[in-house]
């Protein structure tokens, strides 16, 4: 891991970033203390895949009666 002082880290702040976004991490000190941590961003989510969500829904059981009309069931059954 690195370490640059706030001062350096202010006069070379986009060149600590594209070290960053490399995979480098970049401790930030100030008077000999670590204040700040650079660190690379998580890398980004990928797309959903429709055709294997389609698959998956296909072998889940659904239920025969509207949601409305089980909760109205669980409620009144379960009343007094």
């Amino acid at each position: 891991m690195k370490h640059v002082s706030l001062a350096d880290a202010k006069a070379r702040l986009s060149e600590l970033v594209n070290e960053a976004e490399s995979g480098q991490s970049i401790e930030i000190t100030k008077r000999g203390k670590v204040v700040a941590l650079l660190v690379p961003a998580q890398p980004q989510k990928q797309p959903v895949d429709v055709e294997r969500l389609r698959q998956h829904l296909k072998t889940m059981p659904f239920q025969d009666e509207p949601a409305g009309e089980f909760i109205r069931k669980m409620r009144d059954d379960e009343r007094y």
